[in-house]
């Protein structure tokens, strides 16, 4: 059975910085694209960033662009999301997703597009 599990959230004041982890596991990691989504309570999830299968192409949200950056290392099966000056805004739950591609698709923030989802890691960002 696939694992996917996020780790890295926390409190943290606005301006500063978070780095998200996720491991997948019984998952050929390298076979796949892997996303980054956020949801706060009673909104649908979104995209934040989308790597393709070898870390070639990165895709973000405009909100993010600049600001967030994401990374993978395949030797570790490990995604990561490297999030810098930090809004109140971007307070919510991200989840770590491996796509049902190898790729990022023009649709990459589509939750459809994705097969596994982690549990979440909850950012929060003082103001």
């Amino acid at each position: 059975q696939v694992q996917v599990v996020e780790s890295g959230g926390g409190l943290v004041q606005a301006g500063g910085s978070l780095r998200l982890s996720c491991t997948a596991s019984r998952l050929t990691f390298d076979a796949y694209a892997m996303g980054w989504f956020r949801q706060t309570p009673g909104k649908e999830r979104e995209g934040v960033s989308c790597i393709s299968w070898n870390g070639g192409r990165t895709y973000y949200a405009d909100s993010v662009k600049g600001r967030f950056t994401i990374s993978r290392d395949n030797t570790r099966n490990t995604l990561y999301l490297q999030m810098n000056s930090l809004k109140p805004e971007d307070t919510a739950m991200y989840y770590c997703a491996a796509s049902q591609y190898i790729d990022c698709s023009g649709s990459w923030s589509s939750t459809s597009n994705y097969a596994y989802w982690g549990q979440g890691t909850q950012v929060t960002v003082s103001s």
